[in-house]
C-alpha cells in the first residue's frame, strides 16, 4: 500500500497560518507530526498531495506506483482507522458525515486534490468509518488534542522497547513506568511526574537541573528543557528546541526558541521561531469570555469556543525582550515583533515592529536573518525554501495594509 497525504482544501485553510509552510500532515501533533503518526504505524513510507508551491520541498508520489491509497493528511491514524483503510477495494473511500478520510486509488496517481476529489463523483461507492477518528480542523486544535495525542503516540513508539535508566540520584520519578528515555539523553537534578499522563526524552535531548515536568509531555530529539523549566503538562516540544520559563497546554513543531523565563499557554508555536527574553501571552480573557481569534480562511476573526486560547505563532517569527501576547494572537509566517505594549490581535505574515509601528519585513531582510538562523545549526536555508517564501511574501501582501518597506539597521 502506497499512502498519499492530501490536503483537504478547506480543512487546509482553515489550518493557515502553519499551512502556509508545509501541508497538512507535517503538523505536529503529540510526540509526532501526523505524516510520522501514518509512517510509523504502516510501517511504510509516505507522500503527499499538497500546494503546487510546497510540492517540491515535500515529495509527491514517485511515478509509476500502484496500490495508491491517498489519506486525508489532518486525520490522525488508529490501528482500527488502517484496518479499515486496508480493507477498501479499488474506487472505494471512506468518509466521517461528508468529509472523505480514505480512498483507494488502485494505480491512478493524481496531480491534484481537484482532480482525486473527482473520483468519489464518478466511481465506486463510499463507507462511512466506524470508530473514533480524530481530526484537526483548526489550529487550536493542535493543542486542544495534543494530550491524548502524546498518550497514543507513546504507545506507538515505545510498545515492545525498554527505555533508558535514570541513573542521577537527585532526579524524582513518580510513575516510572509511563516515562521513556531514548538512547543518549541526560536528566539531571529534575522532577519527572508521570502520574497524570506520559513523559517521553527523546534522543540525545537534556532536561537541565531543576526542571519540573508533568505528564502527558515530549521532548524532541537534541531539544532542551532549560534550567528551572516548569512544564505544566500536555506539552510537544519538537526537535532541536530550547524551551524554559513557565509552560502549559503548547505545541513546539521543531527548531524553535522559548529558553527565557514567562508564560506561554495554550498555544501553538511553528518551526523557527524565537522569543525573547520574558515574553509572555494570556491564555484567557479578563472577563473569562471565549476567545476569538484571526481566521485565515474566513478573513475576520472567529470564535474558539474555549476559554483558555493562547498564542498562534507561525513559521519564522521573533520577537523582543518583554513581549506582551493578548489572548487570542495569531502572528503571521516571517514576522519580527518588538516594542511596548499589546500588539494587536492579529500580526500579518512578514510585520516588522509592534504598537502603532508596524511596517513591511522586506524578503531580502527576511532571507538575511533566515540564513543566519539555520546556519546556527548547520542546515542551509535553500533555495527551494527561497522560492516558497517568495511566493507567500506576494500572496500575504493584501493582509499587510500599510504595504511599507523598511530597511532594518540592526
Amino acid at each position: 500500500m502506497n499512502l498519499i497525504l492530501f490536503d483537504e482544501p478547506v480543512l487546509r485553510a482553515n489550518l493557515l497560518p502553519f499551512t502556509f509552510t508545509r501541508p497538512v500532515a507535517d503538523i505536529r501533533i503529540g510526540i509526532l507530526t501526523i505524516a510520522q503518526k501514518w509512517s510509523t504505524l504502516s510501517n511504510e513510507p509516505v507522500s503527499y498531495l499538497t500546494q503546487d508551491y510546497l510540492q517540491g520541498k515535500f515529495p509527491p508520489i514517485a511515478p509509476g506506483q500502484k496500490n495508491n491509497v491517498y489519506v486525508n493528511g489532518a486525520v490522525c491514524p488508529t490501528p482500527e482507522l488502517l484496518d479499515q483503510i486496508k480493507s477498501l477495494a479499488e474506487g472505494q473511500w471512506l468518509t466521517l458525515d461528508g468529509l472523505i478520510i480514505a480512498i483507494n486509488a488502485g494505480n491512478q496517481a493524481y496531480p491534484s486534490v481537484d482532480a482525486l476529489y473527482q473520483q468519489p463523483n464518478k466511481t465506486g461507492q463510499g463507507t462511512e468509518v466506524k470508530g473514533a477518528v480524530t481530526v484537526v480542523r483548526q489550529p487550536w486544535e493542535i493543542f486542544k488534542f495534543n494530550g491524548d495525542q502524546i498518550r497514543s503516540d507513546f504507545q506507538l513508539l515505545t510498545q515492545g522497547r525498554e527505555s533508558q535508566p535514570i541513573t542521577d540520584k537527585y532526579t524524582m520519578v513518580y510513575a516510572p513506568e509511563n516515562i521513556f528515555v531514548e538512547e543518549g539523553a541526560k536528566i539531571k537534578a529534575a522532577i519527572l511526574n508521570a502520574e497524570n499522563g506520559p513523559i517521553y526524552i527523546g534522543k540525545n535531548a537534556e532536561v537541565h537541573e531543576g526542571a519540573i515536568i508533568r505528564g502527558p509531555f515530549s521532548l524532541g530529539e537534541e531539544s532542551h528543557v532549560n534550567i528551572g523549566g516548569k512544564m505544566r503538562g500536555d506539552i510537544s516540544i519538537g526537535p532541536f528546541c530550547k524551551v524554559g520559563g513557565e509552560v502549559n497546554n503548547c505545541v513546539f513543531f521543531g527548531y524553535s526558541n522559548k529558553g527565557h523565563e514567562g508564560f506561554l499557554g495554550n498555544s501553538v508555536i511553528g518551526e523557527w521561531c524565537n522569543f525573547g527574553a520574558d515574553t509572555n501571552n494570556s491564555n484567557l480573557k479578563n472577563n473569562y469570555a471565549e476567545v476569538k481569534i484571526w481566521s485565515h480562511a474566513k478573513e475576520r476573526f472567529v470564535n474558539t469556543g474555549l476559554q483558555f486560547c493562547g498564542l498562534m505563532m507561525a513559521d519564522h517569527v521573533k520577537c523582543g525582550i518583554n513581549t506582551m501576547f493578548n489572548t487570542g494572537t495569531v502572528v503571521g509566517i516571517g514576522a519580527n515583533v518588538f516594542g511596548a505594549g499589546y500588539p494587536r490581535n492579529f500580526i500579518p505574515a512578514f510585520s516588522w515592529g509592534g504598537v502603532g509601528n508596524i511596517e513591511t519585513f522586506q524578503l531580502r531582510k527576511f532571507f538575511e536573518v533566515a540564513d543566519v538562523v539555520m546556519g546556527r545549526r548547520g542546515l542551509a536555508f535553500t533555495e527551494e525554501e527561497r522560492n516558497i517564501y517568495a511566493h507567500l511574501f506576494d500572496s500575504t501582501k493584501p493582509s499587510r495594509t500599510w504595504d511599507k518597506p523598511v530597511s532594518p539597521t540592526a
